[in-house]
């Protein structure tokens, strides 16, 4: 069986190991393949049968001009990349990793929480170029420090995630809400359910963890952005355009929002026109919340069993069947 992985870097920059596909058959790893060189990723996979691909698009013309490919598997949770209906059409199931960042992703969320209320990484830099050296007092801050115990987390999308930064919310106090359309009895042990319209009208903190679908596709917008308090803080670390980047903008500019915590954007790498980079008080880290080790080492071990349960004949983690 020839196996070919076509974007491995950010799986596995190094500190990983891909020998476990290795068991079946003969493997090749790309580190990046050009999004937008269908031609080169045709020639990339050439004749494998089996394709793994994180942000690589594998299109019906990929699909198409590599006749013997008999299963495409994820690198991620996500499948957009790859045109799976076609697949499905082919006869090619379409496998993805369901539940790898769970822990991280959850803990990233309140990372980025905690910067907005304690500006850690400032404070540090100043003090290492001396400020605190030659400070009159024994003490100084540079910017308004917040104590969450007390205040209302709302959590737009309370499935795993949203239930793991939940919890967490919770342990530090906070009072959760939580926005579902499925709501269930593991979370409401953490959150009180509450409509959309409530939730953006009471909380102190706004953590979003829904998938992107037509119906929250620009969920914070100017409309709903006026719903909220004044002075909110918003996180975001699951899909870049749930936010009108705009408007969020706007927001943050007038104090409206007074901080924003964003791992995601809505084109990745950002572009430098974005209007979120020169917004006043708006972390953004580079797409980072699922990367650790671990995380990762997750996904490794899910696409092992993804490859083994097809070589069975009994493929799992199906997208398309």
């Amino acid at each position: 069986m020839k196996i070919v992985v076509l974007d491995g870097y950010t799986e596995n920059p190094g500190d990983l190991s891909w020998d476990k596909l290795k068991e079946f058959g003969d493997l090749t790893v790309y580190d990046r393949t050009p999004v937008d060189d269908e031609e080169e990723i045709i020639r990339r996979i050439g004749d494998a049968e089996v394709v793994f691909t994180n942000k690589t698009p594998v299109s019906r013309k990929v699909i198409d001009a590599c006749p013997n490919m008999r299963m495409i598997s994820m690198l991620a949770t996500g499948y957009n990349v790859v045109d799976y209906t076609y697949a499905k059409e082919k006869g090619i199931p379409v496998t993805n990793v369901p539940t790898y960042g769970t822990a991280s992703v959850g803990q990233f969320a309140i990372a980025l929480l905690l910067e907005i209320c304690h500006h850690i990484g400032h404070h540090d830099r100043t003090v290492h170029e001396g400020k605190w050296e030659n400070c009159e007092d024994w003490c100084y801050w540079d910017y308004p420090l917040i104590e969450l115990d007390g205040k209302t987390m709302g959590v737009i999308g309370f499935g795993r995630i949203g239930q793991t930064t939940g919890r967490l919310a919770k342990a530090l106090g906070m009072r959760v809400l939580a926005y579902d359309s499925y709501p269930n009895e593991a979370g409401k042990q953490i959150a009180e359910y509450v409509d959309l319209d409530t939730l953006l009208a009471q909380s102190d903190v706004i953590a979003l963890h829904c998938p992107l679908f037509p119906d929250t596709e620009g969920i914070i917008n100017k409309e709903n952005i006026a719903k909220m308090k004044d002075g909110v803080i918003l996180i975001n670390n699951s899909r870049g355009p749930l936010v009108v980047e705009q408007d969020l903008a706007d927001a943050l500019n007038t104090g409206k929002v007074a901080a924003a915590g964003l791992d995601v954007v809505s084109t990745e790498p950002i572009r430098g026109d974005n209007p979120l980079l020169k917004a006043k008080n708006c972390i953004i880290t580079p797409h980072i919340s699922w990367a650790p080790k671990e995380s990762r080492q997750r996904i490794m071990d899910c696409a092992y069993d993804n490859l083994k349960a097809y070589a069975e004949g009994k493929p799992v983690n199906v997208v398309n069947s």
